[in-house]
């Protein structure tokens, strides 16, 4: 099952990967995300400007009921209604943007999601992804169990990682 898919949106102009896998199986052993792409865009992540000029290239319902701000972001799209990314500018400074996903993180996600495999990249990219779990401590011993007030900004950086910080 190998499937090209062509990409044509704001960032890249004839890129192209491939989809070795099945969409949402076979994934690494060490990498068990809560939340799936679409729900986290339907939760309400990265102030709704994340993959706005992108329907091209995931399903059509992943932007359904997705919160999207086109225009620019308005963090009151997210779940937990507050601003929880640094700047694009700082993950390519810091050296976390991997040049095929110019996005980071969400959108090599996504494309891992729908099949893609990368070999040493996704594994850096799980490395990164489990390093994240430290704010689910971070929300354990400052909120009562249950407490989604609490903890916001952990809680919103939790769900850009597809860790369901409604659950905590």
């Amino acid at each position: 099952m190998k499937k090209e898919v062509i990409v044509n949106d704001k960032m890249q102009n004839n890129f192209r990967y491939v989809i070795t896998e099945p969409m949402g199986e076979n994934f690494h052993p060490d990498f068990k995300p809560e939340l799936t792409p679409k729900q986290m865009l339907e939760l309400g992540v990265f102030c709704g400007k994340y993959m706005t000029d992108t329907r091209g290239e995931f399903p059509a319902d992943w932007f359904t009921h997705a919160k999207l701000s086109p225009e620019k972001p308005n963090c009151e799209l997210n779940y937990f209604k507050v601003k929880a990314s640094l700047p694009l500018k700082v993950w390519q400074e810091r050296g976390w943007i991997y040049e095929d996903d110019p996005r980071g993180w969400f959108q090599w996600y996504a494309r891992y999601y729908m099949g893609r495999r990368l070999g040493a990249e996704d594994e850096r990219q799980i490395k990164r992804w489990k390093k994240i779990k430290r704010f689910i401590g971070i929300v354990k011993k400052s909120c009562k169990k249950g407490d989604v007030s609490c903890a916001r900004k952990a809680r919103q950086t939790l769900l850009h990682w597809a860790y369901d910080a409604r659950k905590i």
